[in-house]
C-alpha cells in the first residue's frame, strides 16, 4: 500500500484531497485518514459515516490516538497496518510528521517529505504525483503480504504459507548497552533488481507458487518489525525451506545498509564487521 500524505486546511485541501482520492481509486482502493488535533478529551463527536470526499474507508484521529468509529488506543500507524492488508493506497490528513510523501496546499508549510506543493486544485499534476508515489517505499504488514499470497491463481494447491519476520532486537544479551533504533539505506535500484531476483528464482521452485519479500528502509525503532518472507508453496517442507533461503539470500545478498543507534553510541555495522 502507497501511502500520500496531504497538508494544509479549508476547501482547497478538500478540493485537492478529491482530485487525489479520485484518481487513485481508479487504480485501486482507497483509505483516507484524517488526524484532527483537537479532539483530545477522549469523547469525540461521532459523525456520519464516509463524511470524507473520495476514499472507500474513512477513520477520524484524535491527538490521544482516538478514532470516532470505533474508541481510543489508535494511532496513524495502527491504521495504516490495518488500512494495507485490502487497501492499495492510504491518504493521511493533517499529519505533518509523516514520513511517506507529502502534497502542502495553500499555505500549509511544506516538510523534507512534500513532493508538491500548490495553491489551488486545479494546479496539481495528478499523474505526475502518482508516478512519484508508486516510485516511494510501500508501507507492507505481514497481514497485507499474506493475503497477497492467498490471492494467486495457485492457492486452490496451496497448503502451507510459511512466513518470517525480522524486528529490532533491543539487547542481545541482559547487559548490553539498550538499541534505540536502527536505520537501514539501500543501494537504490541495485536492491530492488536483487530482491526480485532472489523473489523470481525462489517462486519458480517444484512445489513453490507465491514468494513476497520486503525490508523496510529509513528508521526502525526498538521491536518494530524490520523485514517480511511469505512462502505459499503445497507443502510445509518446501515452504520452511524457501523461507529459510530467503531469509539468508536477502541478508546475503541484497545491499541495505544499517546504522545502529543505542543509548551511547552510534555505528554504521559494516564497518565493525
Amino acid at each position: 500500500m502507497h501511502v500520500l500524505g496531504i497538508l494544509g486546511a479549508g476547501d482547497r485541501l478538500e478540493g485537492v484531497l478529491g482530485r487525489i482520492t479520485d484518481r487513485l481509486s481508479v487504480e485501486g482502493r482507497v483509505g483516507v485518514v484524517r488526524y484532527d488535533a483537537t479532539i483530545a478529551d477522549g469523547t469525540p463527536e461521532l459523525r456520519e459515516p464516509n463524511v470524507t470526499p473520495g476514499g472507500d474507508v474513512t477513520y477520524e484521529l484524535g491527538a490521544d490516538g482516538d478514532w470516532t468509529a470505533t474508541g481510543t488506543d489508535r494511532s496513524v500507524g495502527d491504521i495504516l497496518d490495518e488500512l494495507a492488508v485490502d487497501c492499495a493506497y492510504a491518504v493521511v490528513v493533517g499529519v505533518d510528521s509523516l514520513s511517506y510523501p507529502t502534497v502542502a496546499v495553500g499555505d500549509a508549510e511544506p516538510t523534507d517529505t512534500t513532493i508538491a506543493t500548490v495553491d489551488r486544485p486545479d494546479e496539481l499534476d495528478v499523474d505526475a504525483l502518482l508516478e512519484e508515489l508508486h516510485a516511494s517505499e510501500p508501507h507492507e504488514t505481514l497481514g497485507s503480504l499474506v493475503d497477497r499470497v492467498k490471492a494467486s491463481p495457485d492457492a486452490d494447491r496451496a497448503g502451507a504459507i510459511a512466513t518470517f519476520t525480522g524486528r529490532v532486537r533491543a539487547k542481545d544479551d541482559p547487559d548490553d548497552e539498550r538499541t534505540e533504533f536502527l536505520e537501514f539505506e539501500k543501494y537504490e535500484g541495485v536492491a530492488e533488481q536483487r530482491l526480485r531476483t532472489i523473489r523470481e528464482e525462489l517462486g519458480a521452485r517444484e512445489g513453490v507458487f507465491e514468494v513476497e519479500l520486503f525490508h523496510r528502509t529509513g528508521v526502525v525503532t526498538d521491536g518494530e518489525d524490520i523485514v517480511f518472507v511469505v512462502v505459499l508453496a503445497g507443502h510445509r517442507e518446501e515452504a520452511f525451506r524457501t523461507v529459510e533461503d530467503g531469509i539468508n539470500r536477502l541478508k546475503d545478498e541484497v545491499p541495505l545498509f544499517k546504522k545502529e543507534v543505542t543509548v551511547d553510541d552510534e555505528f554504521w555495522v559494516h564497518e565493525r564487521q
